[in-house]
């Protein structure tokens, strides 16, 4: 198998579901989990692999090898993507494969311009996602053009699990939740939005004149959840057939959305909502949520 070496403005305008693979374990996980995407959207499928070749500085001629480290880098990557090809034998719909040089997170973010949604392994092997949950982790889904899933490797997803999605009020919260209706319906999966309200003490550590009772934080839910209400009537028009609901949970958001990706096919977060540094390319929720849950997050940029 030969892969394909091009640059991203060579490509078609629609790479489909963008799997970056590396031939480590997550990298295989998120593999299957691209394609089951891909076959649910009736999308294309893509995978690339990237790689760099090392400046070399030789002596004299004769301590030159016989083929350049560009060449040994590449016959590499076309055996990874041979492996993924293996792996991908069953799958029904259009898969393409591409090599391309530079870096891991670079690469992905240049080529998610032309995707759908890429998926990633939550670890790899230091190409793709040896580094998430690292650097990459805030990287790539940060900068990405398009919806990142990254995918965990020691759970598997229950298909009558619902989708969740952490909305604040802010326009990133609401563009993450229709994409995660989307997400929803093409999976015939339930719809759970999420609004918390953070826990009074939290404010009182930043605001210790605040006054603070029982009956302002009952008042402020009982707004989040009239808001909610209209949120929920806005998607049920534009998705009419898909079951959702809503909830406006007390406490530390971060420890909310871990626990409830523990048990949902998908939690879907935006990159970035109403925190105290809006400028943030990746909000602290965002972050800590990516960093610590157990199942496939999916963070939509804003």
């Amino acid at each position: 198998m030969t892969a394909e070496n091009r640059t991203a403005d060579q490509t078609s305008t629609n790479l489909g579901i963008l799997v970056g693979y590396d031939g480590s374990e997550l990298a295989a996980r998120a593999l299957e989990y691209g394609a089951t995407e891909a076959t649910r959207r009736s999308a294309a499928l893509t995978v690339v692999a990237a790689y760099t070749v090392p400046a070399m500085i030789y002596p004299n001629i004769a301590s030159m090898p016989e083929e350049n480290e560009e060449q040994v880098s590449l016959r590499a990557v076309e055996k990874l993507l041979g492996e993924a090809a293996g792996l991908l034998r069953d799958h029904v719909g259009r898969v393409s494969y591409r090599a391309d040089r530079g870096d891991a997170a670079g690469v992905l973010k240049d080529l998610s311009a032309h995707a759908r949604t890429v998926v990633v392994g939550a670890r790899g092997r230091g190409g793709f996602m040896g580094r998430i949950l690292g650097s990459v982790s805030t990287a790539l889904p940060a900068h990405s053009h398009c919806p990142t899933i990254v995918v965990p490797g020691h759970r598997s997803e229950a298909d009558d699990a619902p989708v969740v999605v952490a909305v604040d009020g802010s326009d990133a919260g609401r563009l993450a939740m229709f994409t995660a209706a989307e997400v929803a319906s093409s999976r015939n999966a339930a719809l759970n939005i999420i609004c918390v309200l953070p826990a009074g003490e939290e404010w009182l550590y930043w605001y210790p004149e605040l006054e603070l009772s029982a009956e302002v934080s009952d008042r402020r839910k009982k707004q989040l959840e009239e808001a909610l209400e209209a949120e929920v009537a806005a998607v049920a028009q534009q998705f009419p057939d898909l079951q959702v609901e809503a909830e406006v949970p007390i406490g530390d958001p971060t420890e909310i959305l871990v626990e409830a990706a523990a048990t949902a096919q998908l939690t879907v977060l935006g990159s970035r909502g109403r925190g105290a540094v809006r400028s943030a390319l990746l909000g602290s929720v965002s972050r800590g949520v990516l960093h610590r849950a157990d199942g496939p997050i999916m963070v939509v940029p804003s």
